[in-house]
């Protein structure tokens, strides 16, 4: 009973990578890539790195099973992979592509790619991916300036800021609406704080002046028109029905 026992289990099936040399296992890798076979390809890059843990092809593995993750919609365990070879390699010369990758990843978090493309407006979304992008890309640029990604991630991180400042001012148009003026100050003043050269401080400057002039903060509502009226003489804010309750929303929310 106990042989039949023993024999009753389904036999793993061979290992196919058996005898391979790292650059075999590689070469296989790298193909199946090319044919965007995700997950062969981690599957091989991930017996490269345990066969042969030492060298320039695990090295390289690490970045391309990261590319892979991310590309097989496995983020964290592309951003893991990142990490991984940061730490092992703090002075590897592909450090400022490894951030780059980081970078890319958390910036297409929760969209993918092409829907970046097609929607690239992050203001509504949770702006953590968004944060996390910055601080990626800011390491290539100021860690890595004459890097090849250090433009691209340079543009990226403008970007960011604007989508981060409208974010802000997004939430602080929802508090102002509900009547939640100290939560609507709060967020716009974070705006003013951490995005100063941003489009949105326009708005932000003008929501915490309304919220000020809600609270019944007289000085402090004078103060903010006062940066408003100095940095944006001709803004749009100022005109049209603004005394009035409610009719200022009209300016830059036509569904209010």
């Amino acid at each position: 009973m106990l042989a039949l026992a023993g024999c009753s289990g389904t036999p793993e099936a061979p290992d196919e990578t058996a005898g391979w040399t790292v650059e075999r296992l590689y070469g296989e890798a790298r193909d199946a890539m090319k044919e965007r076979d995700w997950q062969k390809a981690i599957k091989y890059l991930e017996k490269l790195e345990a066969r042969f843990p030492y060298g320039r092809y695990a090295q390289q593995a690490q970045l391309d099973v990261a590319w892979a993750h991310w590309k097989y919609d496995e983020r964290a365990a592309a951003i893991a992979a990142i990490d991984r070879f940061v730490k092992l390699y703090p002075n590897h010369e592909a450090l400022d592509y490894a951030y780059y990758l980081k970078g890319l990843i958390y910036f297409s978090e929760n969209a993918g790619l092409f829907a970046i493309l097609s929607d690239p407006d992050l203001a509504e979304r949770d702006p953590k991916a968004g944060r996390d992008a910055y601080a990626a890309f800011r390491e290539v640029v100021t860690r890595f300036p004459d890097s090849k990604y250090a433009a691209d991630a340079a543009a990226r991180m403008r970007y960011l800021v604007n989508s981060l400042a409208r974010h802000e001012v997004h939430v602080a148009r929802y508090y102002m609406k509900r009547g939640a003026y100290v939560a609507a100050a709060n967020r716009a003043q974070a705006a003013v704080s951490n995005y100063p050269q941003a489009p949105a401080l326009e708005e932000a400057i003008f929501i915490l002046m309304r919220a000020y002039e809600a609270l019944g903060l007289k000085d402090l509502r004078a103060d903010a028109e006062r940066v408003m009226r100095r940095n944006f003489p001709d803004s749009a804010y100022f005109k049209g029905p603004v005394k009035r309750d409610v009719a200022w929303w009209r300016i830059w929310d036509p569904d209010w």
